[in-house]
């Protein structure tokens, strides 16, 4: 077995180093991908001496803050280049607790995806602004009700896939970004009739830096839900 963690950096400086260390501990076969966007605080030239003195940590930079979306696609296919048979998203900033990656590896053995859900139990979410909360948990409650996504937390960015699930989906043409991204590649899987697991976690809003949420990715989140709906409505009508 062989896991790969992607981990998007824009401006991290304060938690790679930290967040490496506790990543790298929670299992053997664990290794991780950082793919940095070209951060002008020097984000970039700590992961590199990170990856310089351990060889399971791994370094993909981008010319200029091209977006989670992509950073993640372009990820994924590294990951899929060098073997990875579990392929696992996580933010930078210490919201998703390293501790539970055993819980994903182990889940995996049954899933296709397995999804850390902030609202399985409840609300497990510390220290976020009521707003951003009431804002994330609806945002699935609308994800749900238009595209028929079975999933309580559909926007989580801490997840697992099996390389088999990403292979199954033509990357290039999820164009979708932020919570919009999450949601594309939830239900492209759905489509293809894929396994998916919930497995709660506990989410803890950022250690050091700032959000990178914006209105934009949200407006985009509000319309990608229905684009992904008619896509499915009319390539099920071409299929008859």
């Amino acid at each position: 077995m062989k896991a790969l963690v992607v981990i998007p950096t824009y401006n991290e400086r304060d938690n790679v180093a930290g967040l490496a260390a506790s990543v790298l501990t929670q299992h053997a076969d664990i290794q991780i991908l950082f793919v940095d966007d070209n951060s002008p605080d020097g984000t970039g030239e700590i992961i590199d001496g990170l990856a310089s003195g351990n060889s399971r940590i791994h370094v993909l930079h981008r010319a200029g803050k091209l977006g989670l979306g992509s950073a993640y696609r372009e990820g994924f296919k590294v990951a899929l280049a060098m073997g990875a048979d579990y392929v696992l998203e996580m933010d930078a900033d210490f919201s998703h607790d390293p501790g539970t990656l055993p819980l994903f590896l182990s889940a995996i053995k049954e899933s296709d995806l397995v999804i850390g859900s902030r609202y399985l139990n409840g609300v497990s979410v510390v220290n976020w602004p009521i707003r951003r909360l009431i804002l994330s948990y609806f945002a699935s409650v609308y994800t749900r009700w238009v595209t028929g996504l079975q999933l309580r937390d559909c926007t989580s960015g801490y997840k697992c896939f099996r390389r088999s699930a990403l292979e199954s989906i033509d990357l290039a043409t999820v164009n979708s970004d932020g919570y919009s991204f999450q949601i594309e590649m939830n239900y492209r899987c759905m489509e293809n009739g894929l396994k998916i697991t919930e497995i709660p976690i506990v989410f803890i809003d950022r250690h050091a830096g700032s959000s990178k949420m914006s209105r934009k990715i949200v407006r985009e989140a509000v319309f990608m839900v229905w684009k992904l709906r008619l896509q499915s409505l009319v390539s099920r009508i071409m299929r008859k």
